[in-house]
C-alpha cells in the first residue's frame, strides 16, 4: 500500500510540473488516503504484534 502512495506522488510531482494540475491534484488526493491507510493498518498491527500472536486464542479459550 506505501508502495502505491507513492507512486501516485510521484505521478501527482509529474504532472504538476508539466501543468496538468486537475491530474496532479487527483493524484495528490489517492496518494494522501493510501498513505492514511498505510499508517492505520501499520498501527493496528504492531499492536497486534505487540499483544501477541496466540492472546487471541488464549482469550477465547
Amino acid at each position: 500500500m506505501l508502495k502505491y502512495a507513492i507512486i501516485f506522488a510521484i505521478i501527482s510531482l509529474i504532472a504538476g510540473a508539466l501543468g496538468f494540475g486537475g491530474v496532479a491534484a487527483g493524484s495528490a488526493g489517492i496518494a494522501k488516503i493510501l498513505f492514511g491507510l498505510f499508517l492505520i493498518l501499520a498501527v493496528v498491527f504492531i499492536v497486534l504484534a505487540a499483544l501477541g500472536v496466540g492472546a487471541v486464542k488464549k482469550v477465547l479459550k
